[in-house]
């Protein structure tokens, strides 16, 4: 049995459903109340002590990190596969996996926390920001540099930089290539997120003069696994209607 613990918004989370959908794994999907702090309690430190979603119970037993997931479905359900089969292009695959993870997987919490979620810290206390700031686990020093006002215009350029690198690299690599590494892979799943939310910030104009990375783009939305994935209340403009354009 497969239960995924998630959050509708999460990138994370949604890559992870990516997968599942593209694999035609049946799962029961676990919606984890980011408002009410649903990751920070006791009961799901106990499964995930990051504190963070997504997380994967497989027959009870839980697996963490949402590309650690990815790879470990892929590897348990080998009937689609997902990744390349020779040590070679697998390796080529995990260097994208490690690209993504590193880069606009970081640069899109940028504008995404600036835009949605540091408005919920604006009118707290001294003493409960602090206390909300010490309750994150794993990304501390990220909800301290936060603050309640947001990020410095410097590192939301440099984040805006870092996602304008990642779409140049994409559209280079896809010029001879249907996908990232040749055959659909879990490369393609697992930077989808960071695409999806660029362009629910308003940042899509970024690949205006992309043609193969529109391409590419064009055709993941195709994907029943897409269309699975981005249900009515998985996208931050889904929620607040003052969202879109450069933060």
């Amino acid at each position: 049995m497969l239960e995924l613990l998630n959050n509708p918004i999460s990138t994370c989370s949604q890559k992870v459903r990516l997968t599942l959908h593209e694999k035609g794994l049946e799962f029961t999907d676990t919606r984890i109340d980011f408002r009410k702090k649903e990751h920070l309690t006791p009961d799901y430190l106990a499964i995930n002590p990051d504190g963070v979603v997504p997380s994967l119970l497989h027959d009870g037993r839980p697996v963490l990190d949402s590309s650690v997931i990815m790879e470990y479905l892929d590897e348990v359900f080998p009937e689609v596969p997902l990744s390349p089969f020779s040590a070679y292009h697998k390796a080529r695959m995990r260097k994208w996996l490690r690209f993504i993870e590193e880069v606009p997987t970081v640069a899109i919490r940028i504008p995404s926390f600036n835009q949605v979620f540091v408005r919920h810290r604006k009118d707290l206390s001294d003493e409960d920001l602090a206390k909300d700031t010490d309750a994150r686990t794993l990304r501390r020093t990220f909800y301290r540099e936060m603050g309640r006002d947001g990020f410095s215009d410097a590192r939301l350029q440099e984040s805006y930089d870092r996602l304008s690198e990642t779409v140049t690299r994409m559209d280079k690599a896809l010029a001879d290539h249907e996908w990232l590494c040749g055959d659909l892979s879990l490369a393609d799943f697992c930077v989808v997120p960071t695409i999806d939310r660029m362009r629910d910030l308003g940042l899509d104009p970024i690949w205006d003069d992309k043609p193969h990375m529109q391409r590419w783009w064009a055709a993941m939305q195709d994907r029943p696994a897409y269309r699975a994935t981005y249900y009515p209340g998985t996208r931050v403009t889904d929620i607040y209607d003052d969202i879109g354009g450069p933060a």
